[in-house]
């Protein structure tokens, strides 16, 4: 059974860093690509950052361009997101997904993690 597990999240003012971590386990990701979407209250779910694991592709939602990085660890099967400059409108629920292409629909992904928070507030 394929899993994701994040961790990282918590609470940072406005301009701060966080960085995210997702492993992943259960799957072979030569042929997979890692996303991290985000969900605020009473809003949908939006892409955020999503990386092709054979060759390390990267696609970015263009609210957090030159802001965020995500980043992968072969080794370890686990995906990053380094988040810089945050900003208030960041806060939100934050979900890794594993599937096959990187998409920005989440309706593409068919396994999720169980989120982590994040809040970004003065």
């Amino acid at each position: 059974q394929v899993q994701a597990v994040e961790s990282g999240g918590g609470f940072v003012q406005p301009g701060g860093s966080l960085r995210l971590s997702c492993a992943s386990s259960g799957r072979t990701l030569d042929d997979s690509a890692m996303a991290w979407f985000r969900q605020a209250p009473a809003k949908e779910r939006e892409f955020v950052a999503a990386i092709r694991w054979n060759g390390g592709r990267t696609l970015y939602a263009d609210s957090v361009k030159d802001r965020f990085t995500i980043y992968r660890d072969n080794d370890k099967d686990t995906i990053w997101l380094q988040m810089n400059s945050q900003k208030p409108e960041d806060t939100g629920d934050y979900y890794c997904t594993v599937g096959t292409y990187m998409r920005v629909s989440p309706a593409e992904y068919a396994y999720w993690g169980q989120g982590t928070q994040v809040t970004v507030s003065s």
